[in-house]
């Protein structure tokens, strides 16, 4: 069977993690849209205070960090910083036929990690609580790269 069809369903599990975290990563960018624009401000580059159609009457402390923008600012970041290594790691991670509970375990695991992730950020939870998170998120995705390191080079030696 090819493993990059629907008809798998280890790949399957793996399309429905990779397209939702691919929304986080470009639905936070619209939320830190939505908060420049609802406060008119928190914006970050110089140019952002040319007069026009959103921005009527820029101002210069528009450009003043906002926590209110910058905490989603952040968010996204991190969504960047951490997701791309998960939709690579999965997608080898499907390459070598894994059993499909492992996978799902491993593939919904760091989706809902991200998730309450996004959750202690965005309701000002302790770093402690952030980093508990991330950590089991990043743990999923060593897991990931191993696995396939190790079958990899298994394979390899034949």
């Amino acid at each position: 069977m090819n493993s990059f069809t629907l008809a798998n369903p280890v790949f399957a599990a793996y399309a429905i993690a990779a397209s939702l975290m691919v929304l986080k990563i470009m639905g936070q960018g619209w939320v830190t849209v939505y908060r420049m624009l609802k406060i008119g401000g928190g914006y970050a580059s110089p140019e952002d205070l040319k007069a026009g159609m959103i921005n009527k009457n820029p101002r210069p402390e528009q450009l003043e960090v906002n926590d209110y923008v910058d905490r989603s600012r952040r968010m996204h970041r991190n969504d960047l910083e951490n997701i791309p290594a998960f939709l690579i790691a999965g997608l080898l991670f499907v390459a070598v036929d894994p059993d499909l509970l492992l996978a799902q375990i491993l593939f919904y695991g760091f989706v809902i990690s991200r998730l309450l992730h996004a959750i202690a950020y965005a309701t000002k939870q302790s770093h402690e609580m952030r980093a508990t998170f991330y950590t089991i998120g990043s743990v999923i995705v060593i897991y990931l790269a191993i696995h396939v390191l190790v079958v990899a080079i298994a394979r390899a030696a034949g």
